[in-house]
Formats: structure tokens, C-alpha cells, sequence
């Protein structure tokens, strides 16, 4: 079984689903209170035999994306497990597809997640991801709260 979202505009605050199986639930809200154009697909909805996921991801960003750095700010049963920055575009020899993308264009990306090489502990996890436009983090382009439920 894998899950399929698919949303266009959605009501912010609202939590979206991503998939559901025997062993995973996964949804998401947008952290802040502006509807966003974005649709997301996750593949397989498991993480029995640690398996890579496939990921698709359209996006209309409200802003030209020539510099963004991604935070990643993971909880688990309540407790901060983890805080990872990464720049993804800096406005030179970027080597992902979605630099340069300008406001208004749809960006349309397929990638892996191999974070799912470990074994997840049964529990409720939560992950902030957050688009900055600037390497202060003042700029955000989109903030996602993740809620993750491996059973």
C-alpha cells in the first residue's frame, strides 16, 4: 500500500494525511496561516526492511528560490531528538533542480528520503521543516509541521 496526497490550496491548519498503513501514519500542517500551492506523495507507507522512500513534491513558491536553507527540528515522545540545517541552494553552481525556481513557478521534484536506513522506535515523532531565503533564518518560504506515528 502507498499513500497518495494530493492538495491545492489547502486551509491552513488543517492537518492533511500522507499515508497510512499497519506501521505508519504520517500528516502534515502548514506552520503558519497562509494557504500554500503544494502537493506531496510519499512511497511505501512503511518502515519495515528499512526501506528508501520515493518522494514527490510540487510546489508553487510564493518567492524566488535562489538561496534556501532547509532546518529540520525533530521530536520524539515529546523530547528534541534532533536538529539538522542544510543549504540547499546558494545562488552558485547549485546542484538541485529547485534552485532558481521564481515565484509562481511550479517546482516539480522527485527525491529520496534514506533517513529510513535506521529502525524508527515505536512512538509519536513530530518534525518541523522550515525553507529559509536567507542564512539568517529571518526569511521564511514555508514552514511544515510532520507528525509521524510508527506503530
Amino acid at each position: 500500500m502507498f499513500g497518495l496526497l494530493f492538495f491545492i490550496l489547502f486551509t491552513p491548519g488543517v492537518s492533511e494525511l500522507i499515508c497510512t498503513s499497519s506501521d505508519l501514519e504520517m500528516s502534515y500542517t502548514f506552520c503558519d496561516s497562509t494557504a500554500h500551492s503544494f502537493m506531496f506523495n510519499l512511497t511505501p507507507c512503511s518502515t519495515k526492511n528499512k526501506p528508501v522512500w520515493k518522494a514527490n513534491l510540487t510546489w508553487i513558491p510564493r518567492s524566488d528560490i535562489h538561496f534556501l536553507k532547509i532546518v529540520f527540528n525533530v521530536w520524539y515522545d515529546g523530547a528534541k531528538a534532533l536538529l539538522w540545517k542544510e543549504l540547499l541552494c546558494s545562488g552558485a553552481d547549485d546542484e538541485y533542480s529547485l534552485c532558481g525556481t521564481l515565484k509562481g513557478e511550479t517546482l516539480d521534484s522527485a527525491f529520496d528520503i534514506k533517513g529510513s536506513r535506521f529502525e524508527f522506535p515505536k512512538g509519536n515523532y513530530s518534525i518541523v521543516v522550515q525553507g529559509f531565503s536567507d542564512d539568517s533564518e529571518n526569511n521564511m518560504l514555508i514552514c511544515l509541521n510532520f507528525t509521524m506515528i510508527v506503530k
